[in-house]
């Protein structure tokens, strides 16, 4: 019997949280390790870091930022998705206007907002671990797995060296500006060959390219248990 079957029979919701605040992170750790049927098995503070987690541990919930992976809800939940299919994603929304979208009736509240007491959001974990929500189709967008290698793409699409560097350093979660300082580059510089190497892979957003630098080895995720 694998661990993760067994901590599930055992009852136990095993949580992963993403948030780049590390006092947010820690404050949440310790109201939800407060209780006796909750653990939180890891933190996270960006995508990559996210990614890399959620598919070494394939959490029960995974409480997240909704704006860790700079784009929408529903294509963050995809991307969480394909690392750890069996996980439910609950999102920490700030503004009480962010999430748009009208929540159906038929799986609970996604969204944790800023006047979520703490018992409220403990209920939203149990709730959301225990939903029996059927998986949302994706919407028509390039798999990882589908996007071209550079052995098929065209010569003036191949990647330089320098823009496979600016790759990896923010497929790790590293600002533009940070970047450029591990580079010794202007801001401006990395911001273009940010945006030369997303227009050759038909990237749109910060978390495609984390994918896609996860997908090609660029940046390694752990070894599956």
């Amino acid at each position: 019997m694998s661990p993760h079957a067994q901590i599930r029979e055992d009852g136990r919701i095993r949580c992963v949280l993403v948030h780049d605040h590390v006092l947010l992170r820690q404050g949440l750790r310790r109201l939800l390790e407060d209780e006796a049927d909750i653990e939180v098995v890891a933190e996270a503070g960006n995508a990559a870091e996210a990614l890399r987690t959620v598919f070494e541990h394939r959490p029960e919930v995974v409480l997240t930022d909704v704006h860790i992976f700079e784009c929408e809800p529903d294509q963050s939940q995809q991307l969480i998705l394909r690392e750890s299919p069996a996980s439910k994603v609950l999102f920490l929304t700030a503004d009480e206007g962010e999430d748009t979208k009208e929540q159906t009736q038929e799986g609970p509240d996604t969204h944790a907002r800023r006047r979520t007491s703490a018992s409220e959001l403990v209920a939203m974990v149990r709730s959301t671990a225990a939903a029996d929500v059927a998986p949302r189709p994706e919407p028509h967008r390039k798999h990882p797995t589908e996007w071209p290698t550079e052995d098929l793409l065209p010569r003036q699409r191949v990647l330089t060296v320098r823009e496979r560097q600016v790759l990896k350093l923010l497929a790790e979660g590293r600002t533009v500006r940070a970047a450029a300082t591990i580079l010794g580059l202007s801001v401006k510089t990395v911001d273009a060959h940010k945006f030369n190497l997303m227009r050759k892979l038909g990237i749109h957003n910060k978390a495609e390219l984390v994918m896609w630098a996860i997908q090609k080895r660029v940046v390694k995720l752990p070894v599956n248990l």
